[in-house]
């Protein structure tokens, strides 16, 4: 099978979604391919199964976390939101991976900066407490020289705000400020939204302990 016809393969059993536990080894098979476009589409798609079978990827978080380390920034970003999809779905399976994620909201690489508050946000939704002493992190990254890394870092504080609001009131005047004076839109938009959901009353805690 060539590799576009394999890439075919794998979008049809991406819409398929009452075939992915069963073909989670085969897929998982696929990440020793040579091709870095079949890896990195198998990182994507052990991540949404891991999100929606999160038990039956145990075997593979392992495999999934070695490219956090890969020379390749496609599939360091895939490899760090599989396991954000994971985390969401079972935050025991990628524990021992996690705090080192952290290390990559310095990644050299916009896309994998990116990735990591994704992963975070995934995370988060489900497991907010670890976060706690991490805060600093993702305010450092509300500064970040990319704008869509600067898109999205209000974006954690949006998820932490409805779950643990205590963790994010130490920079909501931060929040404001960017929300007034900041050049692009979608920050100031996305600071606001951070600011609303930290707010007494909106705490959602449907999701959490």
């Amino acid at each position: 099978m060539t590799e576009s016809e394999l890439y075919r393969t794998l979008g049809a059993l991406t819409k398929n979604k009452g075939a992915w536990e069963d073909n989670i080894p085969y897929v998982s098979s696929l990440l020793a391919h040579e091709s870095i476009k079949i890896k990195a589409k198998a990182l994507w798609l052990l991540g949404e199964m891991g999100l929606k079978f999160p038990l039956s990827v145990r075997d593979s978080v392992g495999a999934i976390a070695a490219f956090r380390d890969d020379a390749d920034a496609l599939l360091r970003e895939r490899a760090i939101n599989a396991l954000g999809r994971i985390g969401r779905g079972s935050f025991s399976l990628i524990e021992p991976y996690w705090a080192d994620l952290f290390r990559f909201a310095s990644d050299s690489e916009p896309a994998v900066r990116l990735s990591f508050i994704w992963a975070s946000e995934n995370i988060a939704t489900n497991t907010p407490d670890p976060y706690a002493p991490y805060m600093p992190v993702f305010a450092e990254l509300l500064r970040d020289p990319d704008d869509k890394v600067r898109m999205e870092a209000p974006e954690i504080f949006r998820v932490l705000g409805k779950r643990r609001p205590e963790f994010v009131a130490p920079y909501t005047e931060q929040l404001r400020r960017m929300s007034e004076t900041d050049e692009n839109r979608v920050v100031k938009i996305h600071c606001l939204g951070a600011i609303r959901a930290a707010a007494p009353g909106n705490r959602d805690t449907a999701a959490v302990p």
